[in-house]
């Protein structure tokens, strides 16, 4: 990261140094692992439910940190900053930091996609740009700070993934990223526990208009239901992507063949060209991403040959919509989360697969008052899809298995985790294709880990 200076920390944070003397020293990085610590960086301690972090701040100095915060006094001679807060703290250095930068700043959310989206973006913007993204999915109050500071002098463009679970968060993340490219992907049913309905959540998603720079663009999903509906935003007519055809979506695709693990052949329509791509993905979806990815590329200024380059060197990012394949099965491993409309997705996606089909479905967690109704209605989707058998896995779960009854598709229903582990190898055949996919409390990664044993 940029030099910062202990003075300059410590007014963004509104903090006291406790010598000024120490003013005029500076540090390189920012960390709140005491594990981490390199020369010149700068610890902030947390507390946590188990560990306290201001216990390790006198290690941290001994493995090379030029100062920490600390919310308490602390006896000792090098440099300390006491704030009142170090969680809000983090913010407010965060929020200085981002504002030494004079680049692109492209905040990502939306009920599903935000990783795979903000992935495609930066894919893209790569060709032409020297990027930084976030990293895995730290998008949350503590994510996107420390995601900030690892930008450098030579970055050009930012992309930040932007995750909340209740109101009022998207607006405290808003304040520390100010994007100048809003991007938000689907509206669905999640975090309903805090959030109430779906409009509850297009209220909070769209809290990231708050601090846009108005001057820059906004793009949505023009094929959601509610986002379809914001016309305009401070004066910023939004700019509209999506598989469909029609006066809304500026940018939409044609030509979408999805030929499972061979990816997607589409032709990317946008008002300037039309781009003809392979997309290196199972999910249908990810052509709405790659739409968004070149409608952010061409408001940047890029050429149809570099974001055809972008969009066809997409990689997927941990436990979503892996393949992985072994002489005996196949596994699309998107076990990270889930959400009525994600796990819909991942049914559609099996169905892209030649041969038997399995989805080995968990509980979905967050999802309020309808929570059973919910569960129900995934059931019944995996009834009317090309599934063959259906796995559900949790207490949540028996109400997917529930709604799958009645059709064409084997239904199995298991409590716990392990009680499926002791079952599957007498479920599963030869050259079956299986999803996996629940909410990641459910922990079905160890059921990847037993199929690849298969």
């Amino acid at each position: 990261m940029k030099k910062l200076t202990l003075s300059e920390i410590a007014a963004a944070c509104n903090g006291t140094l406790n010598n000024n003397r120490y003013g005029d020293l500076y540090i390189t990085s920012i960390t709140t692992d005491s594990r981490k610590i390199e020369e010149r960086s700068l610890f902030i301690p947390l507390k946590g439910s188990k560990v306290d972090g201001h216990d390790f701040i006198m290690k941290t100095f001994a493995n090379g940190a030029v100062c920490c915060l600390s919310e308490k006094e602390i006896e000792t001679d090098r440099p300390v900053i006491l704030v009142k807060s170090c969680y809000q703290a983090i913010k407010d250095i965060a929020e200085y930091y981002r504002s030494l930068f004079d680049i692109p700043f492209i905040g990502v959310s939306g009920s599903v996609g935000k990783t795979s989206t903000k992935e495609m973006i930066a894919a893209v913007l790569s060709k032409e740009f020297r990027v930084h993204k976030t990293q895995g999915n730290f998008n949350n109050e503590l994510g996107v700070p420390l995601t900030l500071f690892g930008l450098e002098e030579y970055h050009e463009v930012a992309v930040i993934e932007m995750g909340i679970s209740d109101f009022g968060e998207m607006t405290r993340l808003s304040k520390i990223v100010k994007p100048n490219i809003c991007v938000i992907t689907t509206i669905g049913e999640c975090h309903l526990e805090n959030l109430g309905d779906k409009n509850g959540v297009l209220k909070a998603k769209t809290e990231m208009f708050s601090y846009r720079d108005k001057n820059g663009g906004i793009f949505l999903n023009g094929d959601d239901e509610l986002l379809s509906t914001v016309n305009d935003v401070d004066g910023t007519e939004p700019v509209f992507y999506g598989l469909k055809d029609n006066f809304l979506n500026k940018y939409y695709a044609q030509n979408i063949n999805n030929r499972g693990e061979e990816g997607i052949s589409c032709t990317l329509c946008t008002p300037k060209t039309d781009i003809d791509v392979t997309i290196p993905a199972i999910g249908t979806y990810m052509v709405s991403n790659a739409l968004v990815a070149v409608a952010i590329g061409e408001y940047l200024g890029m050429t149809a040959e570099s974001m055809a380059e972008g969009v066809e060197s997409y990689k997927t990012v941990g436990s979503r919509d892996g393949v992985i394949k072994t002489e005996y099965i196949t596994i699309i491993d998107d076990c990270y989360n889930a959400n009525p409309i994600s796990i819909k997705g991942g049914v559609d996606n099996l169905g892209n697969f030649k041969g038997r089909k399995i989805a080995v479905l968990g509980d979905m967690k967050e999802l309020g008052k309808n929570s059973r109704q919910l569960h129900y209605e995934v059931g019944e989707y995996v009834k009317n899809s090309s599934t063959d058998v259906l796995v559900a896995v949790g207490k949540d779960a028996a109400d997917i298995a529930d709604g799958g009854k009645g059709g064409n598709t084997e239904v199995y229903y298991f409590e716990t985790v392990d009680e499926a582990l002791k079952q599957l190898s007498d479920i599963v055949r030869k050259n079956d294709n299986i999803l996996v996919k629940a909410s990641r409390a459910m922990k079905l990664e160890n059921v990847v880990e037993y199929l690849k044993t298969l």
